[in-house]
């Protein structure tokens, strides 16, 4: 199997960039120049008329997939050509990491973690604001702990196993086909006025690629809740009576079952409440990421590798050969 030896190298290397070096600096992150284009066609989109307005937020959705995808592939197609496959392998390694985030939720929960266990809640408040959108001025340690293990748990399949499936099945092509969807559903997916109608595509289209792997979520967290030795049981019960509870159709199916895998509860006040344990306390946001973190390394080995080694590397060295020879290379 020629595959085997390049798809192993890329999704490792992959893997120990995320671990050791993390995500690159916000300045220079390859999701705030995205970013950075999508408010400059927010600024002059003519939100004229509702049809009209939908079919500019699916152009725009276009525009920003053909611009990353043309500029990660041919710099892969130039790296594989004029350089040699090390160089292709390392990139690609590189472009994949861009797209997931596996050990981002330990750096984001740990600061909180820490301010909890000194009593310090007013710092652990403010540092939790930055990872939900609700109220958190008055929120006590268990809320706090709360709002810290549902954003672990919510988060599972739009950064890691979304990013890492799409991967497997398209090679970078799909990785980016969607982060460019998640991150304009992020900026633009809001139902008001404003972004009701622009948003109204990358929103779905968020939804529908999210779809299989919300629900690919709960074997694997099932799977990884056995080996740490939690309650199966309370996964499924949980999953099954509350997956829907959620305003998003694929966020519960996470949630769900990290709550009755972890014999917790989760609670958003006036929105929703999840599984029939107690709120979390300080230890649950170390479990919650823990268990994150091995089902994640679990995906990616039992499917995203898989995927790879098949599907995605000849697709994406197909596309990488046709851009190649657009442009004359």
């Amino acid at each position: 199997m020629e595959n085997l030896l390049p798809a192993l190298l890329v999704v490792s290397l992959a893997l120990a960039f995320d671990f050791v070096i993390g995500d690159p600096p916000n300045r220079i992150h390859p999701l705030r120049w995205m970013g950075n284009l999508l408010d400059h066609l927010d600024s002059r989109i003519d939100r004229a008329g509702k049809a009209s307005t939908r079919l500019k937020g699916f152009f725009s959705y276009i525009l920003l997939l053909a611009i990353t995808v043309i500029i990660c592939l041919g710099v892969l197609a130039a790296a594989r050509n004029l350089i040699g496959d090390w160089a292709w392998i390392l990139l690609t390694a590189v472009l994949f990491k861009l797209s997931f985030a596996v050990y981002s939720f330990r750096s984001h929960c740990q600061p909180i973690e820490n301010d909890l266990r000194r009593g310090d809640l007013p710092s652990a408040r403010d540092k939790v604001q930055m990872v939900v959108s609700r109220d958190t001025s008055t929120l006590g340690e268990e809320h706090i702990a709360s709002c810290c293990v549902e954003t672990v748990a919510e988060n599972l399949v739009d950064s890691v196993y979304s990013p890492n499936f799409y991967f497997g099945l398209l090679g970078v092509f799909g990785a980016f086909m969607f982060r460019c969807a998640n991150l304009m559903d992020a900026m633009w997916g809001y139902r008001n006025e404003k972004y009701g109608d622009l948003g109204f595509f990358p929103a779905r289209w968020d939804d529908v690629l999210g779809f299989v792997t919300a629900r690919l979520s709960v074997p694997f967290l099932a799977l990884s809740i056995w080996i740490v030795g939690g309650d199966i049981r309370g996964l499924w019960e949980a999953v099954k009576a509350d997956h829907a509870k959620t305003p998003s159709p694929n966020s519960g199916w996470p949630m769900a079952a990290v709550a009755g895998g972890l014999g917790l509860g989760m609670e958003k006040r006036g929105v929703y409440r999840m599984g029939k344990g107690p709120l979390p306390r300080v230890d649950d946001i170390r479990r919650s990421y823990q268990l994150i973190e091995i089902s994640s390394i679990l995906f990616v080995f039992l499917v995203t590798l898989p995927l790879y080694i098949f599907i995605g590397m000849d697709v994406q060295i197909f596309l990488e050969d046709a851009l190649w020879g657009v442009l004359g290379g």
